[in-house]
């Protein structure tokens, strides 16, 4: 399984959001400076984000972007599900109905204890190491 580069970016842009002060707002240039990203790319993966009702948008001089939740409600899950949507990983297309499609219900299962163990791992669980990472990449 894969994800996205899309989702690579989002969550470590969530996790710099979730590691920041309460409140702190950071421009989409500073994020792309920090992860060598364009701000137009960038900027369509926030747009995701800000849907999705993890993070908000000022707009400003003094605007940009800030979490919209308790950073300690944030879960992986969220973020992933945010850029990659909520569809299946694996559809069966062996002419079979889903339902009757025995590899369907077994990955249907181990799709559904990953998705499980995601929801409960917040990314404010990592805060102490990623304050060190940020730090050494500054």
């Amino acid at each position: 399984m894969k994800y996205s580069q899309a989702t690579n970016y989002a969550l470590h842009t969530m996790l710099f959001f979730v590691a920041q002060p309460h409140g702190t707002t950071t421009g989409v240039q500073q994020l792309a400076t920090r992860q060598q990203l364009s701000p137009t790319y960038l900027s369509k993966i926030l747009t995701k984000l800000v849907k999705a009702g993890l993070i908000e948008s000022s707009p400003g001089v003094n605007g940009g972007y800030r979490l919209a939740k308790s950073r300690d409600e944030i879960s992986f899950l969220d973020v992933i599900h945010a850029v990659e949507g909520q569809e299946s990983m694996f559809r069966c297309d062996a002419g079979l109905h889903h339902d009757s499609c025995l590899i369907q219900q077994v990955m249907d299962e181990a799709e559904q204890q990953l998705e499980e163990h995601l929801r409960n791992r917040k990314l404010a669980s990592l805060v102490g190491k990623a304050a060190d990472w940020f730090a050494e990449r500054e």
